[in-house]
């Protein structure tokens, strides 16, 4: 596999080596020695996955302590255009953000640490979207701001008139206005 570092340290992007022949493909999603090998330690404990259809937004999304959650993201099939946002509170990147385009074609994953906001926007007809975290989910641990923030800057690569949000992710605040993660 192939570790591409971003803009911001820790989160990065994960090519793994895919071995094709004329009954398809294969690929190693998760080898806990070879990823430590690459610095990603995480014991993860849970596994998610999403269908959506394009135009749906989902995030930005992070939990609180002590159920903060580091993520390892891939897309099944389809194509999403994946963020992380860098909520750490005494962090210089603070407030940045990493997009990358995820997709069945390209396999490729994204390490989001604990301390960042994280959301994705649908870009193909429609996309299964799986996920592995390192802490369990806990409903009132569940934070969020605003995807649209101008403060961000992010380009969703999705029209304002063809996104698709969840009520919630409609109304969560700034980030001038969200309680900054503090490592703890």
């Amino acid at each position: 596999m192939n570790i591409i570092p971003t803009a911001i340290p820790g989160v990065v992007i994960i090519e793994p080596k895919i071995f094709h022949d004329a009954r398809g493909y294969f690929f190693e999603s998760w080898n806990k020695e070879s990823y430590a090998e690459a610095g990603i330690t995480c014991e993860f404990v849970q596994d998610n996955e999403s269908r959506s259809s394009f135009g749906v937004v989902r995030g930005l999304h992070w939990q609180a302590a002590p159920y903060t959650q580091a993520k390892l993201v891939r897309v099944i099939s389809g194509a999403v255009l994946d963020v992380a946002v860098d909520i750490r509170k005494n962090s210089p990147t603070f407030g940045k953000h990493v997009a990358v385009e995820l997709s069945g074609e390209n396999k490729w994953q994204f390490f989001i640490p604990r301390g960042f906001a994280h959301g994705f926007a649908v870009l193909s007809q429609e996309a299964v979207f799986a996920y592995k975290c390192d802490n369990r989910y806990a409903p009132s641990a569940e934070r969020g701001m605003r995807f649209d923030d101008p403060a961000l800057g992010i380009d969703w690569k999705i029209k304002p008139d063809m996104q698709i949000l969840s009520p919630k992710d409609q109304t969560h605040p700034l980030l001038a206005d969200i309680e900054a993660w503090e490592e703890g």
